[in-house]
């Protein structure tokens, strides 16, 4: 099973849309909420160079952002 890293916060419905898609196809992922980690909010822009939330990584390829299609292509 791939690794899957997910980078959220609480008042983004595109995050909630991805756990919703993640959960639906029982893929197994962590959880990282931004504004409550400030560890992963800094490792998600210094390191993954991503600014917004959903950003999803699976295994070493991050996807930024709402990308439904992009998630598909990685996971199924």
């Amino acid at each position: 099973m791939k690794k899957v890293e997910l980078y959220t916060q609480q008042d983004c419905p595109p995050c909630h849309i991805v756990k919703q898609f993640l959960t639906h196809h029982n893929i197994s992922f962590i959880e990282f909420d931004i504004k409550r980690d400030a560890k992963a909010q800094k490792h998600m822009i210094n390191t993954l160079g991503s600014f917004s939330t959903p950003t999803v990584v699976v295994e070493d390829e991050v996807v930024t952002g709402f990308n439904i299609e992009k998630l598909e292509q990685l996971l199924l």
